[in-house]
C-alpha cells in the first residue's frame, strides 16, 4: 500500500482541521551530540499557519565560544563563527516565533533539548509546551523509503534539498515534508504524535556530576577477618562521624565501588548505626551480607588489596558486506533476581488460527516474506497466535496502521475495527484466519531496500560494526493507548546483572545515564527509543537491558504487542526487529538486550514479562528505591 504522496510546493492544508495548528519549524547545527555539553552553532526557525503557508522566518549563525566540534559535517569553522552573536543576543527573538506554537524538528527531541540547554544558559524560559518530530510521524506514516533520513524523505515528497547541514534549507525542507506527511497521516486517519515538554528553565536541570566507574571487578563478599580488595561493592546506611561525600571519595580512591543499595552482590554494608534497622541493614541481614560499623571499615580502608581490573573488550573487526544472519541458536536469557515470582510470557493457544504446519517455518518456504499484516480483533490469546504464525511463514506483524501493512488479518470482531474503513478505502487486501495456512507468495520489488530481519523472542543478532558505527537506537512502539501510559527504561548493567550506581537506571525523570552512553529519547505517545553509544559504555559494563513498564492498572495483556526495532541511529535503515507478544498479566517487559561477547556487540529479542511494577524491577537490578 502507497497513499499518494503531497505535491511539492505549497498545499492548502486548511481541509486537515485535525492537523491543521501554529507551527514552528526549528533546525540547529551543531558541535557535538550532548546538550548539557556541547554548544548550538547555527539556528534557524520557520513558522507556519495551519494552512500551511510560511508566516515568518529567522536564522543566525552563533559563537558558543568554544571549539565548533566536527566541522566536516557542518562546514562551520571557528572563523565563520567569529563575530556572530552569542545565543543569549538572539534568544528573545527565538521565542517569539516559538511562543504559542508546536516545535517541529526531524529527530525533534534533539533539537528541542539543546535549545532547552541554550535558553538555560540565557537565563530566560523556553516556550514551547508542544513538539513533533518528523521523523516519529514518518515512521508512523512508513512511506516506502529505504531509509527515514532528511533527505531521503525529501526525495520521496519531492522536496528539492539545496544544502544539506544548513540549517536554514534543512527548515525550508523540513516545511516540504511536514505538509506531505500531514497529508499522508490524513489518508490513514493517524493521529498526530504530539509530545507535552514540561518546563525546563533552570540552568541546573543537567545530571548531576557523574560517578567514576569502578575499574575492578567485584571480588564478591567481604569475610570476617579478611581484608577489603579493590572492585568490593561498598554500601554505607545511617549517619556517619566522616561526611558522606568524603568517605565515598576515599573510597573511590581506594578502587572500591560505592553502590546505592544492598542486594546479593554487596560485599559490605557500613552502618553508621547497626541497630537502625534501616531498609538496607534489613536486606544485608537477609541476604548474608556483612555489616561493619564505621571505625572497623575505615581501619580496612588504609589496607585495600589489589584487584583484578575490568577488561577492556578487543576491539571487533569492522564488518562489510551484507548485514549478518542472526545466530542459530539463542543465548538463554538470564533474567535479574525477581523480586515476585515472575510470570513467563507462554505462547496462548487459539483455536480459530491455524496451526503453523513445520514445513512451512523453514527458510525455504516462506510465502510472508516482505510482507507486513495487521491483526484485527480476536482475544488477545488469539491474536497472538495469528502474529506468531506471520512471523513463521516469514512475515513482519504490524502493531499499528501505516502505509506499509501489505494485508490484514481479521479474527472475531475485527471488522468493526474503527479502522476498517481506511483500510477499504486503501484497498489493502483483508482475510479470514483461514489465509494463514496457505497464503500467497509476496512479490517483489517493493522498492524499499533491505528489510529488517524478523527476530523471535529468544533470538540473536551481531551488531555490526561497519565504518565505526558504535551508536545503536533500539526503539518500542504500541497501539494508541487511552487507559495507560507506557514507559521505556534502560539498565545498564556489569558482569553481575547490577547497576554500578543508581544513575545507571535511565528513565523519563533521569533520561541519562552519567557519562550520555546511554539515553532515552521520547518520539511520541506510541514510541520510545534507548539510544546506545557502545563506544562511550565504561568498561564495567556488559549489558544494556531495554524494558517497558505499565504506569497504571492495565497490563501488558490489555496493550497488546510491543514492537522493537534496532537501528544504527536516528532514521537509519533498521538492522531487525520483533514483535514482543503473548503477554497477559503482566506490568513489566523485558524487550531486548544489548550486550557484549568477546569482542562483538549483540542484541538479543526477549519477551520475559514480570507482574510486578517497574519499582521493583529497578530494585532487582541493584537501583536504590525509595519504599
Amino acid at each position: 500500500m502507497s497513499p499518494a504522496s503531497a505535491a511539492p510546493g505549497l498545499p492548502d492544508l486548511s481541509d486537515l482541521s485535525d492537523y491543521a495548528h501554529e507551527w514552528a519549524l526549528v533546525d540547529v547545527e551543531t558541535s557535538g551530540l550532548i546538550p548539557r555539553h556541547h554548544r548550538v552553532l547555527q539556528v534557524a526557525v520557520v513558522t507556519l499557519g495551519p494552512d500551511g503557508r510560511q508566516t515568518g522566518a529567522f536564522s543566525t549563525l552563533l559563537n558558543p565560544g568554544c571549539d565548533p566540534g566536527p566541522v566536516h559535517v557542518h562546514g562551520l569553522t571557528a572563523e565563520r563563527l567569529r563575530g556572530a552573536p552569542a545565543f543569549g543576543e538572539v534568544a528573545e527573538r527565538i521565542a517569539a516565533l516559538l511562543d504559542g506554537r508546536v516545535l517541529v524538528a526531524h529527530n525533534a527531541q534533539f533539537d528541542y533539548d539543546f535549545l532547552a540547554h541554550e535558553f538555560a544558559r540565557a537565563g530566560l524560559h523556553l516556550p514551547v509546551t508542544r513538539r513533533l518530530c518528523t521523523l516519529a510521524l514518518n515512521r508512523r506514516v512508513d512511506p516506502p523509503t529505504g531509509d527515514l533520513r532528511l533527505g531521503t524523505l525529501a526525495a520521496h515528497y519531492g522536496v528539492p534539498q539545496e544544502k544539506a547541514h544548513d540549517a536554514l534549507d534543512d527548515t525550508r525542507v523540513l516545511a516540504g515534508i511536514l505538509r506531505a506527511s500531514l497529508r499522508e497521516a490524513a489518508l490513514l486517519d493517524l493521529p498526530l504524535p504530539l509530545v507535552a515538554c514540561p518546563p525546563r528553565q533552570d540552568a541546573r536541570f543537567a545530571p548531576k556530576p557523574p560517578k567514576t566507574p569502578c575499574a575492578y571487578r567485584n571480588p564478591g563478599r567481604l569475610s570476617a577477618g579478611n581484608p577489603l580488595v579493590q572492585g568490593m561493592k561498598i554500601a554505607i546506611t545511617g549517619e556517619t562521624a566522616t561526611a558522606r561525600t568524603a568517605l565515598v571519595a576515599r573510597c573511590a580512591a581506594a578502587g572500591l565501588n560505592v553502590v546505592g543499595s544492598v542486594s546479593r552482590h554487596t560485599s559490605a554494608l557500613v552502618a553508621g548505626d547497626a541497630a537502625s534497622g534501616s531498609a538496607k541493614a534489613r536486606r544485608a541481614a537477609a541476604e548474608g551480607v556483612t555489616v561493619l560499623d564505621e571505625p572497623a571499615f575505615l581501619r580496612l580502608l588504609d589496607d585495600v588489596r589489589p584487584g583484578t581490573a575490568h577488561e577492556k573488550p578487543a576491539p571487533a573487526p569492522l564488518a562489510s558486506g551484507p548485514a549478518p544472519t542472526p545466530v542459530a541458536a539463542p543465548v538463554p536469557v538470564a533474567a535479574p533476581t525477581p523480586v515476585a515470582a515472575p510470570v513467563p510470557v507462554a505462547a496462548p493457544v487459539a483455536a480459530s488460527v491455524p496451526a503453523p504446519r513445520p514445513a512451512e517455518a523453514t527458510t525455504a518456504e516462506r510465502p510472508l516474506a516482505g510482507r507486513r499484516v495487521l491483526v484485527l480483533g480476536g482475544t488477545h490469546p488469539d491474536a497472538s497466535r495469528a502474529r506468531a504464525r506471520i512471523v513463521a511463514l516469514g512475515g513482519a506483524a504490524a502493531v499499528n496502521l501505516s502505509a506499509s501493512v501489505t494485508d490484514v488479518v481479521l479474527l472475531s470482531g475485527g471488522e468493526r475495527d474503527r479502522r476498517m474503513a481506511r483500510i477499504t478505502s486503501l484497498r489493502v487486501p483483508a482475510h479470514d484466519a483461514h489465509w494463514l495456512a496457505g497464503p500467497a507468495a509476496a512479490a517483489t520489488g517493493s522498492g524499499r531496500g533491505p528489510a529488517p530481519r524478523v527476530l523471535p523472542s529468544g533470538g540473536v543478532i551481531d551488531l555490526p560494526r561497519a565504518q565505526g558505527a558504535e551508536r545503536w537506537h533500539v526503539s518500542a512502539s504500541w497501539a494508541q493507548q487511552t487507559r495507560c501510559e507506557i514507559d521505556l527504561v534502560a539498565f545498564v548493567v556489569d558482569e553481575e546483572e547490577q547497576v554500578s550506581c543508581d544513575e545507571d537506571f535511565v528513565f523519563h525523570g533521569a533520561p541519562e545515564s552519567p557519562n550520555g552512553a546511554v539515553r532515552l529519547l521520547g518520539d511520541g505517545p506510541t514510541e520510545q527509543t534507548v539510544a546506545v553509544d557502545l563506544a562511550a559504555l565504561p568498561p564495567a559494563a556488559r549489558k544494556v537491558v531495554v524494558c517497558a513498564a505499565i504506569d497504571g492498572a492495565p497490563a501488558f495483556g490489555d496493550v497488546g504487542p510491543v514492537q522493537v526495532v534496532v537501528a544504527p541511529g536516528a532514521g537509519e535503515t533498521p538492522l531487525a526487529q520483533v514483535t514482543v507478544d503473548a503477554a497477559t498479566t503482566e506490568r513489566t517487559m523485558l524487550l531486548a538486550e544489548v550486550y557484549r561477547r568477546g569482542p562483538l556487540w549483540r542484541l538479543r529479542a526477549v519477551g520475559q514479562g514480570y507482574d510486578h511494577g517497574l519499582a521493583a524491577l529497578a530494585r532487582s537490578y541493584g537501583v536504590d528505591v525509595a519504599d
